[in-house]
């Protein structure tokens, strides 16, 4: 019971009670410590005597007084001991008072986006700090080995103390200049979220604070196309939600989803963003991004036809402005759909399948484009590899029916 009561608020208020110490003591890693020991004593004392009504406020409370501890211990405040202490002391709070632990998530994205860090690292470090990612799920997102990723870190939160970076929302006219490294870490939090089409992962929390984040994000950068163009993209990701599982718990593609099933509220939001975004600026690769995912809500009807051809234009379009192996994968979906599966294995063989190795949708790209080829043992070892990395249940479910079909020659 503890234990369970411990992982949930830790997926769901980690960002918030970090983001909160670390504004409090201007410090990442004492931030971090000091949560990570909260957690360890609340597995502990959770387990002896029950679960706090208000897990959150316990443990931001708690990590607040080992953060003192600490400092305490480095000396570097003794001349503050008497007041620390009396503060420390005073950290009485009511149960279920909101404002316990203030939501410090926007301030701390952008310090750690400052532009003293290095441009690969500060997306990685706002999603460890910020949505409490573990370095492996980090290190997948970004096709890069844990190790690396755990110096990446290391060396971002070093160079944010070593450079006295501001622990305060910087001005305005200081946005633009970390806003791309903001975008990549919204839209790999909400990947997180959206990679689990049954909603019922540990990440699945995510959706509605991207919903939340790039609406304040465009409140914020109002003469910003790709803010707009990333919150139109998360709109119309969730306003699909309803139809991406079948009543089996089955993963349902896109271009098999019932468009009468949609949210048309947050399709309608998405458009509205999206025409935003345009007027801004059409050629951004979000904006580009956001078109792929609207030309597929046009669709009210099964019946109607799949727009892989505009899928396919869109994404040649894309390339131009952002060619990566995610985006050259998710073309060669659309390729195989227009030109043929051998064009698109072709298209695929040319990815750097080392960089992609942990990349549970390259596996599973491969494997059906094998089994619809007619290679049968190939495409099961794609399948067991991609099973041997994607974890949520519905995904699951989907590539163990598709590999079954491969097994009974139904190609």
């Amino acid at each position: 019971m503890s234990g369970a009561a411990l992982e949930r608020v830790f997926r769901e208020a980690s960002g918030r009670i970090v983001g909160a110490l670390a504004a409090r003591f201007r410090d990442l890693s004492l931030a971090e410590d000091a949560f990570s020991e909260a957690c360890a004593r609340a597995l502990k004392d959770w387990s002896v005597g029950g679960v706090p009504a208000d897990q959150a406020a316990w443990l931001y409370q708690v990590a607040v007084r080992v953060a003192f501890d600490g400092l305490r211990r480095r000396r570097t405040h003794a001349r503050f001991e008497s007041q620390l202490s009396a503060e420390v002391d005073a950290q009485v709070a009511p149960e279920h008072d909101d404002t316990v632990i203030p939501d410090e998530r926007l301030r701390l994205i952008f310090i750690c986006c400052h532009p003293a860090v290095s441009v690969d690292a500060r997306a990685a470090l706002t999603l460890r700090l910020v949505c409490g990612l573990s370095t492996l799920e980090i290190a997948r997102a970004f096709l890069v080995s844990e190790n690396a990723m755990a110096q990446r870190l290391t060396r971002a939160k070093s160079k944010i103390a070593e450079a006295g970076v501001p622990f305060e929302l910087p001005a305005a006219q200081f946005w633009p200049e970390r806003l791309d490294s903001v975008l990549v870490a919204v839209e790999v939090a909400y990947g997180k979220a959206h990679e689990d089409a049954a909603g019922s992962g540990p990440h699945a929390h995510f959706a509605a604070e991207m919903l939340d984040l790039t609406r304040t994000l465009v409140h914020l950068l109002p003469t910003e196309a790709e803010p707009a163009a990333l919150a139109a993209m998360v709109r119309f990701a969730e306003g699909r939600r309803p139809a991406r599982v079948d009543r089996n718990g089955v993963m349902i593609p896109l271009s098999e989803q019932d468009p009468q099933l949609w949210q048309r509220t947050l399709i309608d939001e998405g458009n509205g963003y999206l025409h935003r975004a345009l007027a801004i600026d059409s050629n951004q690769a979000r904006v580009v991004q956001a078109q792929i995912h609207a030309v597929w809500c046009e669709r009210t009807d099964l019946q109607d036809p799949s727009p892989w051809p505009a899928v396919l234009a869109f994404y040649d379009l894309l390339l131009s402005r952002r060619d990566d192996p995610v985006v050259r994968l998710n073309r060669i979906v659309a390729l195989a759909e227009v030109r043929g599966v051998e064009t698109a294995l072709c298209a695929l063989e040319e990815l750097d399948r080392h960089l992609l190795r942990n990349f549970g949708p390259y596996h599973a790209v491969r494997a059906d484009l094998l089994r619809r080829s007619g290679r049968r043992e190939a495409s099961l070892q794609a399948y067991d590899e991609a099973l041997a990395i994607i974890a949520s249940p519905a995904e699951r479910h989907w590539l163990m029916r598709q590999k079954n079909l491969a097994l009974s020659h139904e190609i």
